[in-house]
């Protein structure tokens, strides 16, 4: 993020904390030429992520879906004893509900201060980077999103461990981010074009 883009970033939040304003999460979740149409510069999130990591766009948006229904401020529910609240159930926020300690890791390694887990394209580079580790020390495909999301949700040493394979919610959770994934892929065979291409100097097929 350069210093220009979080000057920018710094602003407009500084606006929308005086008014109190998030991002709607898209109306249309289930299909992603519309979650695109309603925030086109998600689509180019996703293509770096997707060209830096590795990752495809279908299976980053499908972890976004699942993790926060594309809220920003997305958090875990409370645990309570009766009526006392005791807390929330970890440290998870933003759109890719990631917890603090491995927040920290992709900082330090990714090194920037200024990275934000409310932050749509900061949420997909986490998700890539996090997937290409996993690639790295698991040997797991980054088309599998089915076990990337079981690593992710667990962790590479619970996953390893197979804490997974006891959690039979868990598992449907993984197979339907794996179908939502499949699903997301098959629309954007229509639509990667148009956002691929639709700025006024990009000309199809030499648009990157």
């Amino acid at each position: 993020m350069t210093v220009r883009r979080w000057l920018l970033h710094a602003m407009f939040a500084a606006l929308c904390l005086a008014a109190g304003c998030t991002s709607t999460p898209p109306k249309h979740q289930q299909n992603i030429c519309s979650v695109f149409a309603d925030y086109p510069q998600w689509y180019d999130y996703a293509q770096k992520s997707e060209d830096t990591w590795g990752t495809p766009k279908q299976i980053l948006m499908a972890f976004v879906r699942q993790e926060s229904s594309y809220r920003e401020n997305a958090k875990p529910p409370y645990k309570w004893f009766g009526f006392i609240p005791l807390g929330r159930q970890s440290s998870a926020k933003g759109y890719a509900q990631i917890q603090d300690p491995v927040w920290q890791e992709y900082r330090d390694e990714r090194g920037s201060l200024f990275k934000s887990r409310g932050d749509m394209e900061d949420s997909l580079d986490f998700i890539g980077w996090y997937n290409h580790k996993t690639h790295q020390q698991l040997g797991l495909s980054k088309w599998d999103a089915r076990e990337l999301y079981l690593a992710y949700h667990e962790g590479r040493g619970g996953y390893q461990r197979g804490s997974h394979k006891k959690k039979p919610k868990l598992l449907q959770v993984a197979d339907k981010v794996a179908r939502t994934a499949q699903a997301y892929a098959a629309q954007l065979q229509e639509c990667d074009g148009r956002f691929r291409c639709r700025r006024w100097y990009q000309v199809w097929p030499f648009c990157t």
